[in-house]
């Protein structure tokens, strides 16, 4: 089974810069977005052999997720059932016959940390979530998780120490999801790669530098860990500020 995930910081404006030629060329089984910023029906977008589920936010040109399956899904749900977290269109899950795959867009903490209180309510029902859907099938989390885990998953750790994305507070959450029965597949599979970045700062020529940070990811429930065949980073793919990841299991999509 082929996955790909891809923070598109606008769909509208990434389908303008290359993102059907990359989702032709990658094939995947399933294609999950992020930062979609549009409701559905807002572009045309006609993907032979895929269905698509939208979950968009309340508020136009905000946040979002959307997922484009040749699955097809037993059950889908938006949200992750909590009054006080619905509205910004950020958890979206399907529901196969042997796993669920639950795609994401976490909280910004914002500048000056303004959301980092919300942002650390919102991981404890998150991970509450995971774990209740962990307790039935195992787990295929993928998304813009908006934290570098540890100081290899960024370029300049020291100076962006206690930014948004790189607080104590974040990094002990990702912590504690993994320690609750997860596993990051591109440290599984890589452990000590250096310079292996998911987006880069429009600013300072970021990209150009490789001046980035490794915050869109798959996790996996541990006990399907071995099943991981592959974990990519598509640095060169353009048309976002973030570039796409993929997973390759070994399981028959079917």
């Amino acid at each position: 089974m082929r996955l790909i995930s891809w923070n598109v910081n606008g769909l509208r404006a990434c389908l303008q810069k290359g993102f059907l030629d990359f989702f032709q060329a990658a094939d995947a089984d399933i294609f999950s977005i992020q930062e979609t910023k549009m409701q559905e029906g807002q572009a045309e977008l006609e993907l032979d052999g895929y269905q698509q589920f939208w979950h968009s936010a309340e508020k136009k040109g905000y946040a979002g997720t959307a997922v484009f399956t040749r699955i097809p899904p037993v059950s889908v749900r938006r949200d992750i059932g909590r009054a006080e977290h619905q509205g910004e269109g950020r958890v979206l899950t399907l529901e196969l016959e042997e796993c669920f795959l639950v795609n994401v867009y976490a909280p910004n903490s914002q500048r000056e940390l303004a959301r980092l209180d919300y942002r650390m309510e919102w991981e404890d029902a998150f991970r509450a979530y995971l774990l209740e859907l962990d307790a039935q099938k195992p787990v295929i989390l993928c998304g813009d998780l908006n934290v570098a885990h540890q100081e290899i998953d960024l370029k300049n750790p020291k100076s962006n120490h206690r930014n948004a994305g790189f607080t104590d507070e974040e990094r002990g959450k990702l912590t504690a999801l993994l320690k609750s029965g997860f596993t990051d597949s591109f440290r599984l599979l890589y452990p000590d790669r250096e310079g292996a970045y998911s987006w880069w700062s429009y600013r300072f020529h970021a990209r150009e530098k490789n001046a980035g940070w490794r915050i869109d990811y798959f996790l996996v429930s541990n006990r399907i860990a071995g099943k991981v065949r592959a974990a990519e980073i598509y640095s060169e793919v353009l048309g976002s500020d973030h570039c796409p990841i993929g997973l390759t299991l070994e399981w028959k999509a079917e």
